[in-house]
């Protein structure tokens, strides 16, 4: 049940679970762990990574494991709570300065 809520809040977290969607993955960050769909670490080596993140400064771009940061938890597709500990993350997610590189592996 844990890996079918995991597989879940991933999608959710990337915005491509929804193949019509013309729009990037709609991101809000909290503070608290309480309110977030996903609890994500950003890790320094993207062989570590579930996702390859790319982040963008448009809310366009359509592509697997594009981010864009929203201002308004009422505008994301999903909020997210960056953790301090691997063992404590839903996604493990690396943050690359190319958008070719984007992409998730499960």
């Amino acid at each position: 049940m844990k890996n079918q809520l995991r597989k879940v809040l991933i999608w959710l977290a990337l915005g491509t679970f929804l193949p019509q969607s013309a729009f990037a993955a709609q991101i809000f960050i909290t503070n608290y762990p309480s309110e977030a769909n996903a609890k994500v670490f950003v890790t320094k080596y993207p062989s570590e990574a579930n996702c390859i993140v790319y982040e963008t400064q448009y809310s366009s771009d359509n592509e697997p494991g594009v981010w864009f940061y929203t201002k308004y938890k009422s505008d994301a597709r999903a909020t997210i709570y960056y953790t301090q500990y691997k063992s404590d993350a839903d996604l493990v997610v690396y943050f690359t300065k190319y958008k070719s590189d984007a992409r998730c592996r499960y």
